[in-house]
């Protein structure tokens, strides 16, 4: 066992794949919400960064290994695309890696978190959304505390907004800092706050949009037969379609290694 993998078991006590370059977290939907909240509010160990990996965080990974360095070590990664619990299912995991989306993952560890009194912090996007956002939460998850939410600039922060940035941060409390920037933009970032603030971070892409009622979700049906990235480039073609035409590609290709040669084969159980 490497040291990468006890310090990865032994934060969040799953079994986890190794996916191309990148550790993968094997928990349940569910079970990785009530996780996240009683890490976040225990402070018994120092503070982590949650990442939501698909297909394309792989092919990213895959072809940038100071990238995939962020998504190592002391990172926690789940599962967020469809056809990573499918491979998962092919080189036969026991137990397979269960797709846990980014957008119900956010909206779960809101429900949840109302048990251990989550102080949560959004930190992405646009004020308008943000503002939405807030109201939608506020209404469907009575009783949750967001303690500060915040729309950076679009564009790379001075040293000097990055600290008083993270000193707004640091003077809320949260328990949870929730990371909506973009991939690759926001696991960079979620990994940097986490050393900044000693705040657990979660980098979960387009949740605040989706939450938010701005962007629309793909149809079950869609998501339940690994459609969905067609359902989001058809939605934004212009944005999304270097994305899904390179991360695809990449991602078979992972996929094949994983299959052909078992590079995906390491459990690891606490």
């Amino acid at each position: 066992m490497t040291s990468q993998e006890t310090r990865t078991s032994s934060v969040w006590p799953r079994n986890f794949y190794v996916l191309g370059k990148l550790p993968i977290v094997a928990t349940t939907a569910a079970e990785a919400a009530d996780e996240l909240c009683r890490m976040a509010v225990s402070r018994t160990t120092a503070a982590r960064h949650v990442h939501l990996v698909n297909a394309y965080t792989l092919a990213l990974a895959d072809n940038d290994d100071a990238y995939a360095a962020i998504l190592s070590g002391d990172s926690i990664n789940l599962p967020d695309g469809k056809p990573l619990s499918i491979v998962s299912r092919f080189v036969k995991h026991a137990p397979t890696l269960n797709q846990i989306r980014g957008p119900k993952f956010f909206l779960d560890a809101f429900s949840v978190g109302r048990n251990y009194n989550v102080r949560h912090y959004l930190l992405g996007s646009s004020d308008n959304v943000l503002e939405k956002l807030q109201e939608r939460l506020a209404l469907e998850f009575p009783g949750c505390n967001i303690v500060g939410v915040e729309s950076p600039p679009y564009r790379t922060l001075t040293e000097q907004e990055l600290k008083a940035q993270d000193r707004r941060i640091r003077d809320a409390c949260p328990d949870i800092v929730w990371v909506g920037l973009g991939t690759p933009k926001q696991d960079r970032e979620a990994k940097r706050l986490s050393l900044s603030t000693g705040v657990t971070c979660v980098a979960v892409g387009a949740a605040f949009d989706f939450a938010a009622g701005e962007v629309r979700e793909a149809p079950k049906w869609m998501t339940r037969f690994c459609l969905e990235w067609l359902f989001r480039l058809f939605s934004e073609p212009r944005r999304l379609w270097r994305r899904y035409l390179f991360g695809n590609i990449k991602f078979m290709q992972i996929a094949w290694r994983c299959l052909v040669r078992n590079e995906a084969g390491l459990s690891v159980r606490k």
